[in-house]
């Protein structure tokens, strides 16, 4: 079922793509370059069926992946105590990239300025930060759902035509549909959950449910359960025939994890270089060694060496049965006793 599933939604995305290709490419890129050396941005139609034309490639320019919340620049997204409490410092995986591992401050992004978890939730988000790099979805490059995904530090493309609105993700070479149109549910919970959506005036808004559990929010712990709701807001702003910006809101229901419902907002910046485009992104290759290293006969990465630090790895597999590695990867027999 998985695999028809998977071959249905390419089948949709790959019929969508071809009809917005012919539909917009209307101007050589030579012509968006005249244009741009001009000062002006490239025309292209304003609406699409009536609608606001919302195709195009955008990214965020937030430090909202790193914390939803409000907070302060961090030497690194973990950190240990120095000579006082207050005064902290890189964790031991991360002392050696300095400048490069620290997280940037931010204003944040939730309305209200703090997320209402439940007690139980509260404490366990403060706990997933201190264990960040072994929890977070990103790190092991699996899909970070909905809402997620729209603020990675990644561009992804909009593409929309017909009674479906497409997004593709350069994180992870994923993607997702929105249905303007009555359709089944998918069979299974998925990270990105199944996403309806309709037009009110220029607005669009999509419903997003059947999400799985486990989904993070961000990288400082932020989670959901499987009864995640979220109701997104996609507003243009200004001038429809070059839209340089899209507003982007986002409420967050959970009562399993939260108190009441939650809201971010935020810009999508749309992306106009002439050359613009997605560039392949298969995180999963860059995380074999993480987590499948330990099933090598012969340890492949055991020592690194710099100027002024030296760091030595030692494999180590956890044999809690609730850990992500074991449960999604590892079969039964294959489990450390």
């Amino acid at each position: 079922m998985a695999d028809r599933l998977i071959v249905s939604m390419i089948a949709v995305g790959a019929a969508t793509v071809l009809v917005v290709a012919f539909s917009f490419a209307t101007r050589t890129e030579g012509q968006a370059q005249n244009d741009l050396s001009r000062g002006r941005l490239p025309q292209r139609p304003a609406r699409v069926d009536g609608h606001p034309n919302l195709s195009g490639i955008w990214q965020v320019a937030n430090e909202a992946n790193w914390d939803l919340e409000a907070h302060g620049p961090l030497p690194a997204p973990l950190t240990q105590v120095g000579v006082h409490p207050l005064a902290l410092l890189p964790a031991a995986p991360f002392l050696a990239m300095g400048a490069v591992a620290s997280v940037p401050g931010s204003i944040g992004v939730v309305e209200g300025g703090t997320i209402p978890y439940q007690d139980w939730a509260r404490a366990q988000a403060k706990d997933n930060r201190e264990h960040w790099l072994d929890r977070d979805p990103e790190v092991k490059c699996f899909l970070t759902g909905i809402p997620r995904s729209m603020y990675l530090p990644y561009p992804f493309e909009i593409l929309q035509g017909g009674n479906k609105v497409e997004m593709v993700f350069q994180y992870s070479t994923s993607g997702r549909t929105i249905n303007l149109d009555k359709v089944d549910p998918l069979p299974d919970d998925t990270y990105d959950g199944f996403a309806v959506g309709h037009w009110e005036g220029d607005t669009l808004v999509t419903t997003v449910t059947g999400f799985q559990p486990g989904n993070w929010l961000d990288r400082a712990g932020n989670f959901t359960s499987d009864a995640l709701k979220v109701t997104e807001r996609f507003t243009p702003l200004g001038d429809l025939n070059a839209m340089l910006a899209i507003w982007y809101e986002a409420t967050i229901e959970d009562s399993k994890v939260f108190t009441r419902p939650w809201k971010i907002s935020m810009p999508l910046h749309r992306r106009v270089e002439p050359h613009a485009q997605l560039i392949e992104f298969r995180c999963q290759e860059f995380t074999e060694e993480l987590i499948y290293g330990n099933l090598r006969r012969q340890q492949l990465v055991k020592h690194w060496e710099g100027k002024t630090i030296a760091v030595d790895i030692t494999r180590k597999v956890s044999t809690k049965e609730e850990d992500l590695y074991e449960k999604h990867y590892l079969p039964p027999q294959w489990k450390q006793k």
